[in-house]
């Protein structure tokens, strides 16, 4: 590595921590720390892993040391990342609580699934430069990558349908992640083997990744505006209607006497004299003619 890409190298490493005491920062002052827990807790980690990683990759980067607190705070990542798709998710759908719980159920389901097939991939792949704990690690990652290029793309094309505009925090969170999985997807496709072993492709990752930390920094220095409520939201609303009737189906025949219930109900509060005067119009049609009396 020359010194020239060296010091750019290190130039991109150093403004992580940087941008995340700043985006930190602003979490804290706006107070968005306890609305996203899981992504200010992914920013304190990555902080935390800089702390660590940098001063023992100085100090000697072929130390067992290194090579496990790299693979340690990678492994971390990779949950906390998980867990902020599922809460970008649930702050989109939190006005429709119906989806929002199919979509945690889906959320335990898929990271279920993610666990099996790192363990499958971990043992089926005989390799000789990795462990299978690395390989599992490597390959929770990418499926955690494709996840949120996935939430991008979702809330790209549905957004409008839950309400929720581009200046968003919640959408700036997805798409810091998406935008820099996108490019880590592309380098893992176009170099075989150890993809960010080579200089030129960990500066491009770090530099997507600056890039991504740049987003979120402009989007925690943003007032997050209020969700719309346009003529748009009656689909989700209807999808919203038609899981809480499967979830908790109406028996066959409850339809005619709740609709009776209800005619009943509207009529005594309209005309609350109706109930006395059915029962004087009965009572005098059973009477003899003549002296029945008809009101009037």
């Amino acid at each position: 590595m020359s010194e020239k890409i060296r010091f750019l190298y290190f130039a991109l490493w150093i403004a992580h921590p940087v941008l995340q005491a700043g985006i930190a920062g602003l979490m804290l002052w706006r107070g968005l720390h306890r609305k996203f827990p899981f992504f200010f807790g992914y920013i304190l980690t990555q902080f935390v892993s800089f702390g660590v990683v940098f001063p023992a990759y100085l100090h000697s980067y072929h130390s067992y040391l290194t090579f496990y607190l790299n693979w340690g705070c990678l492994a971390v990542s990779v949950a906390f990342g998980f867990g902020v798709i599922h809460e970008v998710f649930v702050d989109v759908f939190r006005s429709f609580h119906t989806l929002r719980d199919l979509g945690t159920v889906l959320f335990r389901w898929a990271g279920l699934v993610m666990l099996l097939v790192a363990g499958v991939v971990s043992v089926s792949t005989s390799s000789t430069e990795m462990a299978p704990w690395m390989q599992a690690i490597i390959t929770t990652q990418r499926c955690v990558r494709i996840i949120q290029v996935g939430m991008v793309l979702f809330l790209l094309f549905f957004a409008q349908y839950m309400g929720v505009t581009r200046r968003q925090h919640s959408f700036g969170i997805a798409l810091g992640f998406g935008s820099f999985a996108v490019i880590e997807l592309v380098l893992i496709a176009s170099w075989v083997g150890n993809h960010l072993g080579n200089p030129w492709m960990s500066i491009v990752n770090m530099t997507a990744y600056n890039s991504s930390l740049l987003v979120w920094l402009g989007y925690c220095s943003l007032t997050s505006p209020a969700r719309e409520t346009s003529q748009t939201l009656l689909r989700p609303q209807r999808w919203e209607q038609s899981l809480s009737d499967a979830h908790h189906p109406l028996p066959a025949d409850s339809l005619i006497p709740m609709f009776e219930g209800m005619v009943d109900r509207a009529l005594s509060r309209s005309h609350p004299e109706t109930s006395v005067v059915r029962e004087q119009r009965a009572a005098a049609a059973a009477a003899p003619s003549g002296r029945g009396t008809f009101p009037r």
